[in-house]
């Protein structure tokens, strides 16, 4: 048995034997609480508060500030008013503002309305655990937003579920009325307190305002308290989602051609209000977002975020050790994805995830198909963690499964988060401490990584991070990400930001940041020094970043950083300078410009970031983006190239054609992505998608086509 799960085994009665011993949830909060009111008369969700049940609903109003100045009056009022029944929870919120004030350019389904709009929000902790929950916000176009919390404090905002909102615009401000069911979520019916939180953005002020915050967080581990959430029901508790596909492929540079009718089937089952079971079968993933453009001017593997609907269902339990990228033992996207980011049939797949008393647990297998380079191999993740103290957790993954090779692999591992919001001052601390092990097919010893950090998050004043990470050379997390093995890592971030209360600047802010990868053979590879001189927001949301980075980078062997140029072995080091402009993202145009310019590799190098939005009305939005840096080195000039331009036409916030075109001067492959996207209503969807390359195979600025595809799908959730 490899020692790490060696480990792993004889640590875990430790931890249930931690955990028998009772935690008072909430203790020493100064917490907020409401009394929910039941009603046998749901409202009409029609954006109209005129039934008379909303009446004797329980109403709140005292929200206040978190921006600019945490728990200043607010400059609007803001009534919400709350019922339950058996099978939902209601939620009327009546939003004072002049009409003319409010932010609302956002009207495509899944447009981000955090950023340049007004929107409200409520989330809930339906374990009232303070660790974790979900949120359910709108524009006042009736664009909706959810998600569910991780790590406590971040969340996924790709996690998409089943509830209904309508908003309308009257002549004092505007309503948003909810219906939230008790399918689309997991809770505790042993318990009838909820973590509840509500917060609204007033855009065109940069005001944000809450019910209840923590040094200007307002996450479930700052919430208030719902009482009285008695006699809650799912039905049977059961989602049927079927869907077909029609794809039509062509590859004009081999001639092949082909049509695919592909059905699809996805179960999920309750089988308690707070654990749930998935299948998939014959997952079709075709209609999945395209991923951004990126250009790699480094040697490490670029990082792209997964967008699969499947895999995120309850992903924030799969989270582990608040690794954002390297070293993650379990990264979703690399199931059913090549190298190349070429698709693998999943044959058939199951999950089990949610909550079973005081532990949280996922399960995960899938059977991928084979490709002409790997075959067929079953793909198994279960990830346990429990919580400890009042906002700690302690928990363990297993992996089996080489999604990419035929080499046999497993990895085990083992996590702990203790956090503590409660210092004096509202301060909160977190530290971060993990430890894996993997046992990969012709790889003996060196397998282990190993993980601390110490994080003091803040809103105002002093924040600061120490870390320190070890990935030994064979460590391998087959079904995770490492695009840098054989190293320690240490890395230390130290920053001040200070609120003044004047008319003209929201915050200002500077800091340094550390980072040093040294390789466990004994030097120094890579290391990067950031003073960031300024950091400036004003009061209207514009802004400007003025850093510098000094950075050292210790070749042993050249690398190919652009086609036709290598970087020579050598010890380099290298100074650069960025300034960055950003405009308020209220306005109708809206754009950022980022400047950087230096020392690179010996040579030079000049970098130019943008993208600019213009969005006349809420049905139209176009933009441009570029990311342009041309670099003269010893070993040749080049210019790397990433061009991207967009136009959306928004028919309604259930109906939208959105229009991508990307290019970049590495690939030298200019891709068209068309979808439209139609909401019948919520549980349906239907996409029709075309995708569209053209190749510079010789490039020599001759562009052909490489290859198009059309898929047409329709989605159908059945609901019991």
């Amino acid at each position: 048995m490899p020692r790490g799960l060696l480990f792993l085994v004889l640590w875990l009665p430790l931890v249930t034997t931690t955990y028998g011993q009772s935690v008072q949830l909430g203790e020493g909060r100064d917490q907020k609480s409401l009394h929910m009111t039941h009603t046998d008369t749901p409202p009409v969700i029609d954006g109209v508060l005129d039934e008379a049940t909303w009446q004797s609903a329980t109403v709140i109003d005292d929200f206040h500030q978190i921006i600019p100045v945490e728990y200043a009056e607010p400059s609007e009022r803001t009534e919400v008013r709350l019922l339950f029944d058996a099978d939902a929870i209601y939620v009327g919120v009546k939003l004072f503002i002049d009409p003319a004030l409010i932010s609302h350019n956002i009207l495509r389904r899944n447009g981000n309305i955090f950023t340049g709009e007004d929107y409200f929000t409520v989330s809930f902790d339906s374990f009232n655990t303070q660790r974790g929950g979900y949120y359910f916000g709108v524009n006042a176009n009736g664009v909706r937003a959810d998600g569910i919390y991780r790590n406590v404090s971040q969340f996924y905002s790709d996690w998409d579920s089943i509830y209904f909102v309508k908003t309308t615009i009257v002549a004092d401000g505007w309503i948003a009325e909810y219906a939230i069911p008790y399918k689309s979520i997991s809770f505790d019916p042993n318990i009838d307190t909820w973590g509840m939180n509500f917060s609204r953005k007033i855009q065109a002020r940069n005001e944000q305002m809450v019910w209840v915050s923590n040094d200007r967080r307002f996450d479930p581990s700052s919430a208030g308290l719902a009482t009285g959430l008695t006699g809650l029901r799912q039905g049977l508790g059961l989602d049927v989602v079927t869907s077909g596909s029609l794809i039509q492929e062509k590859n004009f540079l081999t001639g092949a051609s082909g049509d695919t009718q592909a059905p699809s089937l996805d179960v999920f089952y309750k089988l308690t209000s707070g654990l749930n079971a998935s299948m998939t079968v014959n997952t079709d993933f075709s209609v999945t977002e395209i991923d951004d453009r990126q250009v790699n001017l480094t040697r490490f593997s670029l990082f792209f975020p997964e967008k699969r609907d499947f895999f995120l269902r309850e992903a924030d339990i799969f989270e582990f050790g608040r690794l954002n990228q390297n070293g993650r033992p379990f990264f979703s996207r690399r199931i059913g994805l090549g190298a190349a980011n070429e698709v693998i049939d999943l044959e058939i797949g199951g999950k089990v995830s949610g909550r079973i008393g005081d532990w949280e647990l996922g399960a995960l297998s899938i059977r991928q198909g084979e490709t002409p380079a790997v075959n067929a191999d079953n793909l198994s993740v279960i990830r346990v963690k429990t919580g400890v103290l009042a906002e700690s957790t302690i928990g363990a993954i297993f992996t089996d499964g080489n999604p990419t090779s035929n080499r046999d692999s497993t990895l085990a591992g083992m996590d702990f988060l203790y956090r503590n919001s409660h210092l004096p001052g509202g301060r909160i601390v977190e530290l971060s401490t993990w430890l894996q092990h993997t046992d990969t097919e012709g790889f003996t010893g060196n397998d282990d990584a190993v993980g601390v950090s110490l994080n003091l998050p803040s809103q105002e004043g002093l924040t600061g991070r120490v870390e320190f990470n070890r990935f030994e050379a064979n460590f391998r997390p087959a079904l995770g990400f490492a695009n840098r093995t054989g190293v320690e890592q240490k890395a230390t971030e130290l920053n001040y930001t200070w609120r003044p209360r004047g008319r003209w600047f929201q915050a200002l802010g500077f800091g340094a940041a550390w980072e040093r990868f040294d390789n466990l053979r004994g030097w120094a590879e890579t290391e990067n020094l950031t003073l960031t001189a300024l950091e400036l927001t004003t009061r209207t949301g514009d802004g400007v970043t003025l850093s510098t980075t000094r950075s050292r980078d210790n070749l042993l062997t050249p690398f190919r950083i652009f086609p036709g140029t290598s970087i020579r072995a050598g010890d380099y080091e290298y100074a650069t300078s960025t300034l960055e402009f950003r405009s308020a993202p209220f306005r109708k145009v809206v754009g950022r410009l980022g400047v950087t310019g230096g020392e690179f590799y010996g040579g030079d190098q000049q970098r130019l970031v943008g993208n600019l939005t213009w969005t006349p009305t809420p049905n139209i939005r176009t933009n441009v983006g570029f990311n342009i840096t041309r670099a003269d080195l010893p070993e040749g000039e080049f210019t790397s190239r990433v061009l991207t331009a967009g136009f959306d036409y928004v028919f309604s916030n259930s109906l939208s054609l959105v229009n991508l075109v990307q290019y970049d001067n590495v690939s030298e492959v200019a891709g068209l992505n068309v979808r439209l996207h139609w909401i019948p209503q919520e549980g349906q969807a239907l996409f029709l998608v075309l995708n569209h390359n053209q190749i510079d195979l010789l490039r020599n600025d001759e562009f052909q086509a490489a290859g198009t595809s059309v898929t047409l799908k329709y989605s159908y959730t059945f609901r019991y």
